[in-house]
């Protein structure tokens, strides 16, 4: 199995991304393609598997067609920052960030193989996107009650877990904690609810020193052959994760945004388009507001310069 997704094969794989994985024939003399994601291409290399971030970009599970320079860059070096200091919560899938292809060199990172849970684990420290229209319309979040009077982008009195199914196609849908129990026993349940509000809550304090507000984000976890729990995929990007600027918070409206809700924001401009494929063209002046979104992220959280 794949330490991102489960892993897919022949002509599924194509079926699955309907574009060209990024590589050259000369990397691929050693390596199996077995899984290719919306973002993301996953090789098999003996009995290690290398994880390439593409440059490709999805809105809506929708992959537009014009990617976002520096992307899968900027997302393999968050999430190498962000593992290094999540490592004393969980042990994480990476081997290496250097013994990868040349070609593929800072985007790709060879990990572990894992069994991957089938379940999403999304911690929510305030009220955006999906966690706000469920309190609109039952005052909860993922089933647990909330206090009265909260509106759009309201810190939540403490973070609240919100796992969501893992869809192979089509948008992932909101479960609850007993969903979870059910899927993979309640006690690697438990740990798992436990270590994603830790590594949410790591990233807010740490996010919160450099003049950002984490307001929720997304991890996935694996099981290694020896039966340890492992930390896996992306970790605190801008694409699986909401984060806003601090001085820019401002309750009760939409935030300003330094990840992919940004380019959500405009998709949702463009005319005619019902989000179903084919994605529209983004002009050349949105993508490079949202790489600059993505560079200033990085640059903020990591206080390393973008090359």
């Amino acid at each position: 199995m794949s330490s991102c997704r489960r892993a897919v094969t022949g002509p599924r794989a194509a079926a699955v991304s309907g574009r060209t994985p990024i590589h050259s024939k000369d990397s691929r003399q050693s390596m199996e393609l077995v899984h290719s994601g919306k973002v993301r291409d996953v090789y098999a290399d003996g009995d290690d598997l290398v994880l390439v971030a593409s440059d490709r970009v999805s809105v809506y599970d929708v992959v537009l067609p014009t990617p976002v320079p520096d992307k899968g860059r900027i997302l393999t070096q968050l999430s190498l920052w962000w593992f290094e200091r999540l490592a004393d919560i969980m042990p994480n899938h990476v081997v290496s960030d250097s013994d990868v292809p040349a070609e593929w060199a800072g985007r790709a990172i060879r990990c572990r193989r894992l069994e991957m849970m089938p379940v999403e684990f999304v911690a929510r420290g305030y009220l955006a996107g999906s966690g706000l229209a469920e309190y609109r319309k039952h005052a909860t979040l993922s089933g647990n009650p909330l206090p009265g009077g909260l509106v759009e982008a309201s810190q939540l009195p403490e973070p609240v877990f919100t796992p969501t199914t893992k869809a192979a196609e089509g948008h992932d849908e909101p479960i609850t904690y007993d969903d979870v129990a059910g899927l993979i026993g309640a006690e690697t349940a438990d740990r798992l609810r436990d270590a994603t509000l830790r590594i949410y809550s790591r990233g807010a304090e740490l996010a919160a020193e450099r003049g950002i507000v984490i307001a929720d984000t997304k991890v996935e976890f694996g099981r290694a052959p020896d039966g340890t729990l492992v930390l896996a995929d992306e970790v605190l990007t801008p694409d699986s994760s909401r984060f806003w600027p601090a001085d820019r918070w401002r309750p009760g409206r939409a935030q300003d945004s330094l990840d992919k809700q940004f380019l959500r924001d405009w998709s949702s401009t463009v005319a005619g388009w019902d989000r179903t494929p084919p994605g529209p063209e983004i002009p050349e002046d949105i993508v490079e507001a949202t790489r600059a979104r993505y560079v200033e992220c990085y640059e903020r959280i990591t206080g390393r310069r973008w090359r």
